[in-house]
């Protein structure tokens, strides 16, 4: 594991992995217990779309590992204004010793990575959130136990949390199952991998899609810099791809509701549901911290 660029690099085993020492690292910080593993160690961080738990997440877990980390916005590097990504990686790897960037295409990670010669951290892409869904099944398994034969659900846009999370599900042996509009799929070669892979179904029926679930994760219908597809998105949506009491009476009894946050209540999920699954969802968004630097620590130690 050189980087972290999408789920369907990671095999399974590393999956858990990685999970076992975020349980690690999370424990020892719960209980004082210093881990500089990262003494000396300097994260570059590149936003070209904002976020609040990536940044805070990210700054925080490599000040408590003994590092520092750079946040650098678009408007800071000259990546803003033209400099190829592949000269941007060259430089920043004689600087730094790994980048985290959250930004759009998903080919402009690749291509750090290509040029450069430090890890990348895909923090997220429009096509991929792997930081996210590693802290949430490490919030599953918190709560369940496991991982292994639970059934995963994901109501809404096939988006990257969609993308992530069937192949981390697959990838760790859930059954998944996704409801989403057809012209809102999740991505094809995510599709063909979980069909060929594992127990997976994807349908435009919540109902069959939540039925015996074990954990519901939902996402909002329009992404950072969806925006100008609102309106529209809310009338595909509305009023069926939504996480509320009648969804939840198909699930099992015990079942959990995740989401990455921000949520708009009254969408997507209901202000019901969120507030009664509240501390499962802001565990999750605690877990960001842990899993990611589990990450680092993999990569960068």
């Amino acid at each position: 594991m050189k980087h972290l660029l999408k789920m369907m690099d990671l095999s399974g085993e590393e999956i858990i992995e990685l999970l076992n020492l975020a349980d690690q690292l999370k424990y020892e910080q719960k209980h004082g217990i210093k881990h500089h593993h990262l003494a000396g160690k300097t994260l570059g961080m590149i936003f070209q779309k904002s976020s609040t738990r990536t940044r805070v997440s990210f700054e925080t877990g490599m000040y408590q590992l003994g590092g520092s980390a750079l946040f650098l916005s678009s408007r800071d590097l000259q990546i803003g204004r033209g400099e190829p990504v592949e000269d941007t990686a060259r430089v920043l790897s004689r600087y730094l010793d790994g980048i985290m960037i959250r930004t759009f295409a998903q080919q402009e990670v690749v291509d750090l990575a290509t040029y450069g010669s430090i890890p990348i951290i895909n923090g997220l892409t429009d096509y991929a959130h792997p930081c996210q869904v590693l802290a949430d099944l490490m919030t599953v398994r918190e709560y369940k136990g496991k991982l292994e034969g639970l059934k995963m659900c994901y109501i809404g846009d096939g988006n990257n949390m969609a993308n992530s999370l069937i192949v981390g599900g697959i990838k760790t042996g859930m059954r998944v199952a996704a409801a989403t509009p057809q012209i809102h799929r999740p991505a094809e070669d995510v599709v063909a991998f979980a069909q060929q892979s594992g127990d997976f179904l994807l349908t435009e029926d919540v109902m069959e899609a939540a039925a015996g679930a074990d954990v519901i994760f939902t996402d909002v219908w329009a992404s950072m810099g969806q925006e100008q597809e609102a309106e529209e998105r809310r009338r595909i949506f509305g009023g069926v791809y939504q996480v509320n009491d009648k969804l939840l009476g198909v699930a099992n009894a015990d079942a959990m509701v995740q989401h990455c946050l921000p949520a708009h209540r009254g969408e997507e999920i209901t202000a019901e549901v969120f507030e009664a699954h509240a501390n499962e969802i802001f565990d999750e968004a605690e877990n960001r911290l842990h899993a990611q630097k589990a990450v680092m620590v993999k990569l960068m130690g």
